[in-house]
């Protein structure tokens, strides 16, 4: 899936891409707004960037992601 800058999502659960830590875990379940999807590349294995409430800005890899909209 290609994500777009500014759609909110969820994320969904932990992931399994080798870049995800164990401080992430407390992010399953919150939302955020897509800042950063990295477009250029165009990689669905490429880390995202989202703005997640109350918990700021992370990379997050896009297995974990879930469209809102």
């Amino acid at each position: 899936m290609n994500f777009r800058r500014g759609q909110r999502v969820e994320i969904q659960r932990r992931s399994a891409d080798e870049s995800w830590e164990a401080y992430m875990d407390a992010f399953v379940g919150l939302h955020g707004i897509i800042t950063d999807p990295d477009t250029a590349i165009n990689d669905p294995d490429a880390l995202v960037e989202v703005s997640i409430e109350g918990q700021g800005t992370h990379r997050l890899p896009q297995d974990c992601l879930a469209l809102l909209d």
